[in-house]
């Protein structure tokens, strides 16, 4: 059982730049200590005291790296090294610290500066978030790379579709590059002076927010470094909640956002072997909305999070700091200038007790999510849906390809960005319908944040129940049967292009061992005409060529065409608009549904995903779907959505709502489990005569445990470290056979001591 765990097996952890304070002794297994100023050894010593396993966490493309900019590292100044856009206006994470071009003397700082970690003794080192902003790439560094990697002159961007996807391509090998240098140094450091493995990370956002916010980052380029050891899926509310556009409406939808970012990012480590933690984040960036706002987006992410069985590794919190110690909301006066400082104002509060007992009982549960068994009701995760690292490279188009009207700032009006409001319904409302109207605006539509070539294919799948898999298409080439659980395969080549032939062979041999490809696009994306495989092979798009291969006409009508044991379905649409119109998401439905039903899956619509993991529930019931009933339990439960987990017989949730339930049906033979706590248990014993418990968890929480005993207890006393009586409540529930404990928790160990009825 999970709940009773060495720290060793880093289930759980989180990221923290401050000193330990009792209040984020949050009892998970391991901390990255953030940051590599003179500060860090003694915050490495501090964390490792309290029982911590340690990681050292830094920046790779940001940080406080004056010393370097300045030139006191190397005697250099390395200002031309920050990203700089069109204008000339540096790309700034805040107003001191620039965006980085990853240059080899960049890298080489990093590495030197990171052994001091090393020296400390760090079991693992993350380099956080390798990002290069699509609207930079006007710095001298980064034309210098250019004609180094290229050899040819410097071309701005913004004047050709080519300059435009070559200058994406390479700001995301550039980050490959650099974090190949340092892991590789430092793994080679710790093994030549201390012989140690080290373990070398890379935390990332997901590659739909990246191509969304229009970022360029190694994703699936991450698997062909040897020295990565895996990931953390950096998803959380800030990433989640950036609005979309289904059936024609535009506004956030954080389950669902999220559900397919966690999704991506798992096929970072599937066949791998590598390690993932799935992130979770209590409140986000922006300090402005308040404490309501974040549980409620905090529990579509943990939700959606726990959807995907084959990621059992968390971080809990990052910056629990600001989490447990900070009050909200915030006023941000310039926070468009990049200046993250912020003050409280009269709304300002601290973090209400029932949220903070959520969150503990939830950084517990999340260590119990090994689970070997595991099935969705309804359906499994029979239908893909591409993505590749090069979406990224053809998020912007240069001048002259887009001449109708620009969006321009409408986009920006009608979200929720960098305000604590949410999406202006009126002003969404009619920037859809101009879009609807005016053909001539669709491919600004296209590059905008809306992403809604992607969100057009998935968005209508899942939001009718269907748990759709994003794959990263880069994969089929990589490992053999990569895609052998799919029975669909949907694909377009309007938004992602196949970096070389040999992925539409490995598509096709997929199809061909009876595989369904779905394939919409109509060959009209711009970037098809960049120079590259399939024009230099004679096609216009490299659609045509996976037709030619199966046999088919270059240009094939609508329709449904064999290929050796399988099918292709054409259907010439651009994805884009099946997000603006009822009828296109019901008729692209539809077209899923039937290549299901002819595989002999039956599949009907519904408005949840459900999955059952271990005892566990797992649930959220979508709105804008197929009904708005409300989904029903019967049976015996444990409610672990509420703080004191109650035991209920009947539970039912609307749209728009989620569920996590322990379902007692699973475990009638066991007579002790650890059903739900928002204290770590530390220790658990049983004998003749009572239990014993040890429990710990931060400081000012409310902490509740419930535990299926053998007998009945008769009553429980509780002592902390000095031996001192601790108040608790104690109560047993025939039915489930289950003791709760509750207290006040003060950061200390205490133990509980049990007897049973006679």
């Amino acid at each position: 059982m999970a709940y009773i765990r060495n720290k060793k097996e880093e289930l759980t952890g989180y990221q923290a730049s401050g000193d330990f304070r009792p209040s984020v002794d949050l009892q998970c297994d391991f901390v990255m200590v953030y940051g590599i100023d003179d500060t860090m050894p003694d915050r490495i010593r501090q964390y490792r005291e309290k029982g911590y396993v340690i990681h050292l966490m830094t920046g790779i493309a940001w940080g406080e790296y004056q010393d370097y900019l300045d030139g006191k590292w190397d005697g250099r100044k390395h200002w031309d090294e920050g990203q700089v856009e069109r204008s000339g206006k540096d790309v700034i994470h805040n107003p001191t610290v620039p965006y980085m071009v990853p240059t080899v003397s960049f890298s080489e700082y990093l590495t030197e500066r990171m052994k001091i970690a090393v020296d400390m003794g760090v079991e693992a080192i993350h380099v956080e978030e390798p990002e290069f902003w699509d609207r930079s790439g006007y710095s001298e560094a980064f034309k210098r790379e250019y004609e180094i990697y290229y050899k040819e002159p410097w071309r701005p961007q913004h004047e050709d579709l080519d300059v435009q996807y070559k200058s994406a391509r390479l700001k995301a090998y550039l980050y490959s590059r650099a974090i190949d240098r340092v892991s590789a140094a430092l793994k080679e450091y710790a093994k030549v002076v201390y012989n140690r493995d080290l373990r070398f990370y890379v935390p990332t956002h997901s590659l739909l927010n990246y191509t969304q916010w229009k970022i360029m980052s190694p994703e699936a380029a991450l698997i062909n470094i040897p020295t990565v050891d895996g990931y953390i899926a950096q998803i959380w509310t800030g990433t989640s909640r950036e609005a979309n556009v289904y059936e024609g409406v535009y506004k956030e939808r954080t389950f669902e956002t999220a559900y397919l970012e966690y999704g991506v990012m798992q096929e970072l480590v599937k066949g791998t072997g590598r390690r993932m933690w799935f992130l979770n984040d209590p409140i986000e960036d922006l300090p402005s909305y308040t404490w309501e706002n974040y549980e409620y987006n905090y529990r579509k992410t943990a939700a959606a999070s726990l959807l995907h069985p084959h990621i059992w590794h968390y971080e809990i919190c990052p910056w629990p700091h600001r989490v447990f110690d900070g009050r909200y909301p915030r006023f941000q006066p310039n926070i468009a200038k990049k200046d993250e400082t912020s003050y409280e104002t009269d709304q300002s509060r601290p973090i209400p007790g029932s949220y903070s007992t959520l969150l503990s009982g939830m950084f517990q549960l999340f260590g119990d999510m090994e689970q070997k068994e595991f099935c969705f009701e309804g359906a499994g995760d029979s239908v893909g849906i591409c993505m590749s690292d090069s979406g990224l490279f053809q998020r912007t188009f240069p001048d002259g390809i887009v001449n109708g009207r620009k969006l321009g700032d409408r986009f920006a009006m009608a979200k929720h960005k960098n305000t604590g409001n949410p999406v202006d319904e009126e002003a969404a409302e009619a920037l859809m319908k101009e879009i609807r109207e005016d053909e001539s605006l669709l491919l600004d539509f296209i590059q905008s944040d809306a992403f809604p070539q992607f969100y057009g294919m998935s968005l209508p799948l899942l939001k009718y129940g269907l748990p759709v898999r994003p794959v990263q298409l880069d994969n089929v080439r990589r490992f053999a049967g990569y895609l052998d659980t799919l029975k669909v395969l949907i694909l377009s080549y309007e938004y992602i292009k196949p970096e070389a032939p040999d992925i539409n062979t490995a598509v096709l041999s997929w199809v061909m061992n009876g595989g369904t490809l779905l394939y919409i696009g109509d060959g009209s994306d711009p970037f098809h005409r960049i120079d590259s495989w399939w024009r230099k092979s004679g096609y216009e798009n490299p659609a045509r060529h996976l037709f030619r291969l199966a046999g088919m006409e270059e240009k094939p009508e609508d329709g449904v065409y064999p290929a050796g044991n399988g099918k292709i379905v054409v259907w010439n649409m651009v994805p884009a608009k099946i997000c603006l119109s009822r009828e296109l998401a019901q008729e692209y439905r539809y077209k899923v549904k039937d290549a299901l039903e002819s595989l002999g899956l039956s599949r009907e619509f519904r408005n949840d995903l459900t999955l059952h993991r271990g005892p566990y529930i797992i649930s959220a019931v979508m709105d804008e779907s197929v009904t708005d009933e409300k989904k029903v339990w019967e049976g015996l439960f444990a409610d672990l959505g509420e703080n004191d987990y109650p035991v209920i017989t009947h539970k039912e949730i609307g749209p728009d709502e989620t569920a996590l339930l322990f379902d007692f049906d699973t475990i009638r033979e066991e007579t002790f489990r650890v059903i739900g706590t928002s204290a770590r248990v530390l220790d658990a014993q049983t004998d003749d005569g009572g239990f014993q418990l040890k429990l710990k968890t931060a400081d000012k929480i409310r902490a509740y445990t419930r535990v299926r005993l053998p007998q009945k207890a008769a009553a429980a006393l509780a002592v902390d470290e000095q031996g001192q009586h601790v108040p608790m409540e104690v109560n047993w529930d025939d039915a489930s056979r289950t003791l709760l404990l509750c207290y006040d928790s003060h950061s200390e160990e205490v133990t509980v001591t049990g007897r049973w009825e006679n």
